[in-house]
């Protein structure tokens, strides 16, 4: 970690996500980033700041796009939760607009579709072995674990009865894929966990929030990168979609130059892509529950479950072939 300037530190959070809270630190020139869980009641072992800062503690040196961990607390005397504190990347994050030096979409867009598969494949063609990140994870397992853990967080938070979802869980169960390939697995990779040159739409500076980081399918970061990935013909599910505007590629097209960058099989991709849906439909899911119960206040989430219902939906359709 670099030596702290002297001074007053100012605090400011960063525009507000749907899991953790991030807050910039400033003393002097100096920057660096805090990381905590929300507040309230969180769900047991989610949230779980000492694995991410371990998990990047490994990382950071064999994929410096991951910051660089400075220091872990538990302290509470120091926070209610536990934290960490972790390097700024430079840079920017792209949400729901372009920076004017971009361009228009249709100038930038591929560039950025290329950027966000590259460096996806980047952090793929890691050997975690040798980076000693073994232990952060099973392989053995993985997918049947992620569908059936998923499915259980979903059913904790069940609220609404959402058309088609059993139908859909039953077929993830009976159709989970063995894959004997083995990467790191971001888990939440998508354009607005990546930072951006300022002035290069194709380089990447950095890849945040390694929450959910681990060991297992490569293809499952695939599909939830697809998930995210939106289009202009979509329902609302719940999140801003730049992805849908011209110029991007479209989810077919971004599977075309995966599968050309990485050489890998993607036939099966329809699998995760659907799986990708639902586990962002669960993640929306818990997020309303906690609303619904007065645990947390954000008019935000008011209208979540309809994004949840519309993100079942396109599983179903995606499983059906009419999505890609």
């Amino acid at each position: 970690m670099p030596e702290l300037p002297q001074g007053d530190m100012a605090v400011r959070q960063f525009s507000e996500g749907y899991s953790n809270l991030t807050y910039l630190l400033q003393i002097g020139d100096w920057e660096g980033v805090l990381r905590r869980p929300p507040f309230g009641e969180i769900p047991p072992k989610a949230h779980d700041m000492e694995r991410e800062f371990k998990m990047l503690e490994k990382v950071h040196p064999v994929f410096p796009l991951a910051p660089e961990p400075y220091v872990y607390c538990e302290d509470p005397e120091v926070m209610d939760k536990h934290f960490y504190v972790m390097e700024k990347k430079q840079g920017l994050v792209i949400d729901e607009q372009l920076p004017e030096v971009y361009g228009n979409t249709e100038q930038a867009g591929p560039v950025i579709s290329k950027n966000v598969i590259s460096t996806l494949v980047q952090l793929q063609a890691i050997d975690y072995k040798e980076a000693g990140l073994a232990e952060m994870g099973k392989p053995e397992g993985f997918m049947e674990r992620q569908v059936k853990g998923w499915i259980k967080r979903y059913h904790h938070s069940k609220t609404d009865d959402v058309e088609g979802l059993e139908e859909l869980e039953q077929w993830l169960i009976a159709n989970i894929p063995v894959n004997e390939e083995t990467t790191i697995v971001h888990n939440d990779f998508k354009l607005n966990n990546m930072v951006i040159d300022e002035e290069n739409p194709g380089l990447a500076t950095g890849v945040l929030d390694w929450e959910l980081s681990t060991i297992g399918d490569p293809l499952s970061d695939v599909g939830s990168t697809l998930a995210y990935w939106g289009q202009a013909e979509d329902a609302d599910i719940g999140i801003n979609i730049i992805s849908s505007q011209p110029g991007f590629y479209s989810r077919k097209e971004f599977v075309d130059e995966y599968a050309k960058q990485s050489g890998r099989d993607v036939s099966n991709i329809n699998y995760y892509l659907a799986f990708g849906f639902y586990k962002l439909a669960g993640i929306l899911q818990q997020i309303y529950y906690r609303w619904k119960n007065g645990e947390i206040e954000d008019e935000r989430f008011r209208h979540l479950n309809k994004a949840v219902a519309n993100l079942i939906d396109m599983a179903n359709r995606t499983r059906r072939g009419e999505v890609l």
